[in-house]
Protein backbone atom coordinates (compact mmCIF):
# COMPACT_ATOMS: atom_id res chain seq x y z
CA UNK A 1 0.00 0.00 0.00
CA UNK A 2 1.61 3.63 -1.12
CA UNK A 3 1.54 6.13 2.33
CA UNK A 4 -0.97 8.53 2.50
CA UNK A 5 0.41 12.09 2.42
CA UNK A 6 -0.06 14.59 4.71
CA UNK A 7 0.21 18.06 3.05
CA UNK A 8 0.12 21.46 5.46
CA UNK A 9 -1.28 24.52 2.85
CA UNK A 10 -0.12 28.16 3.01
CA UNK A 11 -3.01 30.44 1.95
CA UNK A 12 -1.05 33.56 0.71
CA UNK A 13 -2.97 36.70 0.38
CA UNK A 14 -0.77 40.38 0.90
CA UNK A 15 2.02 38.73 1.73
CA UNK A 16 0.69 36.72 4.90
CA UNK A 17 -0.70 33.56 5.54
CA UNK A 18 -4.36 33.25 6.44
CA UNK A 19 -7.03 30.98 6.65
CA UNK A 20 -10.70 31.27 6.37
CA UNK A 21 -14.44 29.93 6.34
CA UNK A 22 -16.18 28.92 3.67
CA UNK A 23 -13.50 31.10 1.74
CA UNK A 24 -14.37 34.38 3.46
CA UNK A 25 -13.63 35.98 7.09
CA UNK A 26 -10.06 35.39 6.46
CA UNK A 27 -7.60 35.74 10.15
CA UNK A 28 -3.63 35.85 9.88
CA UNK A 29 -1.67 32.61 10.68
CA UNK A 30 1.84 33.32 10.12
CA UNK A 31 4.66 34.27 7.87
CA UNK A 32 4.77 31.50 5.13
CA UNK A 33 7.90 31.25 5.52
CA UNK A 34 8.79 30.28 8.87
CA UNK A 35 5.30 27.84 8.85
CA UNK A 36 6.91 26.29 5.60
CA UNK A 37 10.24 25.42 7.69
CA UNK A 38 8.02 24.34 10.48
CA UNK A 39 6.08 21.74 8.22
CA UNK A 40 9.20 20.79 6.79
CA UNK A 41 11.07 19.93 10.04
CA UNK A 42 7.95 18.05 11.33
CA UNK A 43 7.92 15.68 9.12
CA UNK A 44 4.94 17.40 6.21
CA UNK A 45 5.19 14.85 3.29
CA UNK A 46 4.67 17.90 0.84
CA UNK A 47 3.69 21.58 1.05
CA UNK A 48 0.84 23.49 -1.12
CA UNK A 49 1.35 27.43 -1.15
CA UNK A 50 -1.79 28.85 -3.10
CA UNK A 51 -1.63 32.96 -3.87
CA UNK A 52 -5.57 33.07 -3.49
CA UNK A 53 -6.44 36.43 -4.70
CA UNK A 54 -3.90 35.92 -7.52
CA UNK A 55 -6.49 35.18 -9.78
CA UNK A 56 -9.12 37.47 -9.00
CA UNK A 57 -6.66 40.64 -8.66
CA UNK A 58 -5.16 39.53 -12.36
CA UNK A 59 -1.50 39.24 -10.95
CA UNK A 60 0.98 36.55 -10.67
CA UNK A 61 2.16 34.67 -7.81
CA UNK A 62 4.63 36.55 -6.17
CA UNK A 63 7.84 34.48 -7.02
CA UNK A 64 10.49 35.64 -4.44
CA UNK A 65 8.35 34.38 -1.64
CA UNK A 66 7.70 31.35 -3.72
CA UNK A 67 12.02 31.27 -3.98
CA UNK A 68 12.04 32.24 0.17
CA UNK A 69 9.41 29.41 1.03
CA UNK A 70 11.78 26.94 -1.25
CA UNK A 71 15.16 27.96 0.10
CA UNK A 72 13.65 26.70 3.51
CA UNK A 73 12.19 23.08 2.87
CA UNK A 74 13.56 20.14 2.56
CA UNK A 75 9.89 18.57 0.77
CA UNK A 76 8.07 19.08 -2.70
CA UNK A 77 6.56 21.98 -2.71
CA UNK A 78 3.13 23.12 -4.82
CA UNK A 79 2.59 26.72 -6.32
CA UNK A 80 -0.63 27.79 -7.37
CA UNK A 81 -2.34 31.45 -7.73
CA UNK A 82 -2.43 33.38 -11.33
CA UNK A 83 -0.83 30.50 -13.20
CA UNK A 84 -1.82 31.10 -17.23
CA UNK A 85 1.01 29.91 -19.31
CA UNK A 86 3.87 27.24 -19.52
CA UNK A 87 6.09 30.78 -18.67
CA UNK A 88 4.24 31.17 -15.39
CA UNK A 89 5.13 27.65 -14.75
CA UNK A 90 8.84 27.42 -15.91
CA UNK A 91 9.40 30.59 -13.86
CA UNK A 92 7.71 29.01 -10.79
CA UNK A 93 9.59 25.64 -10.92
CA UNK A 94 13.11 27.85 -11.69
CA UNK A 95 11.84 29.61 -8.30
CA UNK A 96 11.81 26.41 -6.33
CA UNK A 97 8.31 25.13 -6.96
CA UNK A 98 7.94 21.29 -7.28
CA UNK A 99 5.04 21.10 -8.83
CA UNK A 100 2.44 23.65 -9.84
CA UNK A 101 -1.11 24.31 -9.09
CA UNK A 102 -3.58 25.23 -11.73
CA UNK A 103 -7.59 26.33 -10.76
CA UNK A 104 -9.44 29.21 -12.27
CA UNK A 105 -7.09 29.49 -15.43
CA UNK A 106 -7.33 25.89 -16.17
CA UNK A 107 -11.35 25.97 -16.07
CA UNK A 108 -11.03 29.10 -18.53
CA UNK A 109 -8.35 27.68 -20.60
CA UNK A 110 -8.61 23.95 -20.59
CA UNK A 111 -5.86 23.43 -22.99
CA UNK A 112 -3.53 24.90 -20.59
CA UNK A 113 -3.48 21.77 -18.88
CA UNK A 114 -2.07 19.94 -21.76
CA UNK A 115 0.31 22.60 -22.38
CA UNK A 116 2.18 22.27 -18.80
CA UNK A 117 2.02 18.19 -19.08
CA UNK A 118 3.40 18.16 -22.26
CA UNK A 119 5.98 20.57 -21.48
CA UNK A 120 7.14 19.51 -18.06
CA UNK A 121 5.49 15.99 -17.15
CA UNK A 122 1.95 15.54 -15.60
CA UNK A 123 3.62 14.90 -12.69
CA UNK A 124 3.98 18.62 -12.34
CA UNK A 125 0.97 19.39 -13.16
CA UNK A 126 -2.02 19.61 -10.35
CA UNK A 127 -5.46 20.57 -10.95
CA UNK A 128 -7.17 22.35 -7.70
CA UNK A 129 -11.00 22.12 -8.04
CA UNK A 130 -13.32 24.76 -6.34
CA UNK A 131 -16.53 22.92 -5.72
CA UNK A 132 -19.75 23.97 -3.69
CA UNK A 133 -22.43 21.20 -3.41
CA UNK A 134 -25.75 23.27 -4.74
CA UNK A 135 -29.72 23.10 -4.43
CA UNK A 136 -29.56 20.87 -6.95
CA UNK A 137 -26.86 18.43 -6.02
CA UNK A 138 -24.69 18.74 -8.18
CA UNK A 139 -21.25 19.69 -7.35
CA UNK A 140 -20.25 23.10 -9.11
CA UNK A 141 -17.39 24.45 -9.87
CA UNK A 142 -16.00 27.75 -8.91
CA UNK A 143 -13.15 30.32 -10.21
CA UNK A 144 -11.55 33.45 -8.84
CA UNK A 145 -10.51 32.33 -5.04
CA UNK A 146 -14.48 30.82 -4.64
CA UNK A 147 -16.12 34.08 -5.98
CA UNK A 148 -17.69 33.25 -9.09
CA UNK A 149 -19.46 29.88 -10.21
CA UNK A 150 -18.81 28.34 -13.66
CA UNK A 151 -21.24 25.80 -15.38
CA UNK A 152 -18.94 23.18 -15.00
CA UNK A 153 -19.49 20.17 -12.40
CA UNK A 154 -16.91 18.69 -10.34
CA UNK A 155 -16.96 14.64 -11.59
CA UNK A 156 -17.19 16.07 -15.35
CA UNK A 157 -14.52 18.32 -15.35
CA UNK A 158 -12.20 16.08 -12.85
CA UNK A 159 -12.58 13.56 -15.93
CA UNK A 160 -11.46 16.53 -18.28
CA UNK A 161 -8.26 17.31 -16.35
CA UNK A 162 -7.12 13.64 -16.18
CA UNK A 163 -7.61 13.36 -19.86
CA UNK A 164 -6.20 16.42 -20.48
CA UNK A 165 -2.67 15.55 -18.36
CA UNK A 166 -3.18 16.60 -14.70
CA UNK A 167 -1.34 14.45 -12.30
CA UNK A 168 -3.09 15.45 -9.35
CA UNK A 169 -6.23 16.38 -8.40
CA UNK A 170 -6.85 18.40 -5.80
CA UNK A 171 -10.27 19.13 -4.60
CA UNK A 172 -11.41 21.59 -1.78
CA UNK A 173 -15.21 21.36 -0.77
CA UNK A 174 -15.97 25.16 -0.57
CA UNK A 175 -19.10 23.68 1.74
CA UNK A 176 -16.53 22.02 4.54
CA UNK A 177 -13.68 24.40 4.61
CA UNK A 178 -12.89 26.00 7.33
CA UNK A 179 -16.03 23.90 9.23
CA UNK A 180 -13.84 21.54 10.87
CA UNK A 181 -16.34 18.61 10.93
CA UNK A 182 -15.20 16.38 8.36
CA UNK A 183 -13.70 16.20 4.58
CA UNK A 184 -16.34 15.62 1.78
CA UNK A 185 -15.87 11.69 1.92
CA UNK A 186 -18.41 10.82 -0.40
CA UNK A 187 -17.65 12.86 -3.03
CA UNK A 188 -14.24 12.04 -2.73
CA UNK A 189 -15.06 7.97 -2.90
CA UNK A 190 -16.46 8.77 -6.08
CA UNK A 191 -13.41 10.58 -7.69
CA UNK A 192 -11.00 7.23 -6.13
CA UNK A 193 -13.85 5.04 -8.03
CA UNK A 194 -14.16 7.05 -11.23
CA UNK A 195 -10.31 8.38 -11.42
CA UNK A 196 -6.78 6.88 -11.81
CA UNK A 197 -4.69 10.00 -10.71
CA UNK A 198 -4.26 10.73 -7.21
CA UNK A 199 -6.86 12.87 -5.35
CA UNK A 200 -5.55 15.22 -2.48
CA UNK A 201 -8.74 15.91 -0.15
CA UNK A 202 -9.22 19.08 0.89
CA UNK A 203 -11.47 20.65 3.47
CA UNK A 204 -13.11 20.03 6.93
CA UNK A 205 -10.48 18.71 8.64
CA UNK A 206 -10.90 19.29 12.45
CA UNK A 207 -9.76 16.62 14.66
CA UNK A 208 -7.35 13.42 13.47
CA UNK A 209 -10.27 10.98 13.28
CA UNK A 210 -10.68 13.38 10.33
CA UNK A 211 -7.94 11.81 8.59
CA UNK A 212 -8.72 8.70 9.32
CA UNK A 213 -12.32 8.93 7.38
CA UNK A 214 -10.64 10.34 4.66
CA UNK A 215 -8.09 7.80 4.13
CA UNK A 216 -10.39 4.90 4.90
CA UNK A 217 -13.70 6.41 3.89
CA UNK A 218 -13.16 8.92 0.87
CA UNK A 219 -10.20 6.91 -0.41
CA UNK A 220 -7.85 10.35 -0.65
CA UNK A 221 -4.35 9.34 -1.39
CA UNK A 222 -3.47 12.82 0.40
CA UNK A 223 -5.05 14.81 2.70
CA UNK A 224 -4.38 18.67 2.76
CA UNK A 225 -5.32 21.04 5.74
CA UNK A 226 -4.50 24.66 7.02
CA UNK A 227 -6.46 25.87 10.50
CA UNK A 228 -5.35 23.19 12.78
CA UNK A 229 -1.59 23.05 12.09
CA UNK A 230 -1.53 26.70 11.89
CA UNK A 231 -3.15 27.34 15.15
CA UNK A 232 -1.30 24.51 16.88
CA UNK A 233 -4.07 22.24 17.32
CA UNK A 234 -2.76 18.88 15.64
CA UNK A 235 1.05 18.64 14.77
CA UNK A 236 2.09 16.50 11.88
CA UNK A 237 3.92 14.64 13.94
CA UNK A 238 0.84 14.02 16.45
CA UNK A 239 -1.30 13.21 13.09
CA UNK A 240 0.98 10.78 11.46
CA UNK A 241 1.35 8.85 15.07
CA UNK A 242 -2.13 8.61 14.98
CA UNK A 243 -2.60 7.06 11.55
CA UNK A 244 0.01 4.48 12.54
CA UNK A 245 -1.89 3.47 15.72
CA UNK A 246 -5.00 3.10 13.35
CA UNK A 247 -2.91 1.26 10.50
CA UNK A 248 -2.75 3.93 8.54
CA UNK A 249 0.41 3.81 6.05
CA UNK A 250 2.20 7.24 6.07
CA UNK A 251 6.13 8.41 5.60
CA UNK A 252 8.11 7.92 8.71
CA UNK A 253 9.33 11.24 10.61
CA UNK A 254 12.78 11.10 11.51
CA UNK A 255 14.23 13.60 14.10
Amino acid sequence: MLAKRIIPCLDVKDGRTVKGINFENFRYAGDPVELGKRYSDEGADELVFLDITASLEGRKTFVQMVRRVAENLSIPFTVGGGIGSVGDVSILLNAGADKVSVNSSALKNPQLIDEIAGAFGRQVCVVAIDAKLESDGQWHCYVNGGHNSTSSTLFEWAHEAQERGAGEILFTSMNHDGVKEGFACEALSRLHQELEIPIIASGGAGRMEHFVDVFNTGHADAALAASIFHFNEISVEQLKKYLEQNNIATRKVYK
